[in-house]
């Protein structure tokens, strides 16, 4: 992962509703990314009734639920946060790449975006440089939230326009 960070936009971030499923693995790098996703969520207007925050054991779990909260099209984007460190073993990588492909495919199969928020780190120093120092990724995970809620929304006026015309040409 990239020190880098882009530009975001958060205009209108309150009028969304945001979920954030966050691992209890690895809790206490886990727990500075929810804090500062929402920090960051409550600084750009979001309320706390506007945020709903669940824990599930491990990154692996975290799919399963943005898929169920996905489905509930109560949520405007959701929030997937964990950090895997790497162990003695391949099932970091196991776990890091099936929990990515699930959630792009949950972002990708409704019309609820999904960030990415877990991290995955070759050791424990790393994890620290992300989640609790100066790199702040859970900010980062909340500002792309606000983006993508704003951007989906509009893309769905428009995506729900296109359908209706099409059964309208087809009557």
């Amino acid at each position: 992962m990239s020190a880098d960070k882009p530009s975001f936009q958060a205009a209108g971030a309150g009028n969304y509703r945001y979920a954030i499923v966050a691992s209890r693995y690895n809790k206490k790098y886990v727990d500075s990314l929810v804090r500062d996703s929402i920090d960051r969520l409550n600084s750009c207007g979001v309320d706390a009734e506007s945020v709903r925050l669940i824990r599930v054991p491990g990154a692996g779990e975290i799919p399963h639920v943005c898929n169920m909260l996905a489905e509930t099209d109560n949520y405007d984007a959701i929030i997937a946060l964990g950090v895997i460190i790497k162990g003695d073993t391949i099932h970091d990588e196991v776990i890091a790449y099936s929990v990515a492909a699930a959630l792009q495919n949950i972002a990708l199969s409704t019309t609820v975006p999904v960030v990415n928020g877990i991290i995955s780190a070759g050791n424990e120093e790393q994890a620290a440089a992300r989640c609790t120092g100066a790199l702040k990724r859970g900010a980062e995970f909340a500002d792309t939230a606000m983006e993508m809620a704003s951007t989906a929304a509009d893309l769905l006026d428009e995506l729900l326009e296109t359908r209706q015309e099409c059964e309208n040409d087809e009557k």
